[in-house]
């Protein structure tokens, strides 16, 4: 089984090239993303996708950088700090990213 944090560090190197195909190739076909246990920002492998794409087209310099990461079982937590341009303000963000074997099914963003 491989390890989950590095599954999650992978997703945010997809997500910093702005590649949403590598980025849903590591999540199950039925994933979602999340607010912390709230409503589904964008739900299935496609949604995600065409969520990522729009995200993307409307802030070509967009990036998030891993402050600190944890595992335990099959979730990992990422610390992260977002950025949506160069000349706005950062964010901070917790992902929570919950696993189905090698594959992350669900992701939940506490801001």
């Amino acid at each position: 089984m491989a390890d989950r944090l590095t599954i999650a560090q992978q997703m945010i190197a997809h997500y910093n090239a702005q590649d949403a195909d590598a980025y849903v190739a590591l999540m199950t076909d039925d994933a979602c993303e999340a607010g912390y246990r709230g409503a589904v920002l964008r739900e299935g492998k496609e949604g995600v996708r065409a969520g990522l794409k729009a995200m993307f087209a409307e802030f070509p310099e967009n990036r998030a950088e891993i402050i600190q990461g944890w595992q335990l079982g099959d979730t990992a937590v990422l610390y992260e700090k977002v950025w949506r341009s160069a000349a706005a303000e950062p964010f901070e963000v917790m992902s929570i990213y919950s696993f189905e074997g090698d594959k992350c099914s669900r992701m939940e963003f506490v801001r």
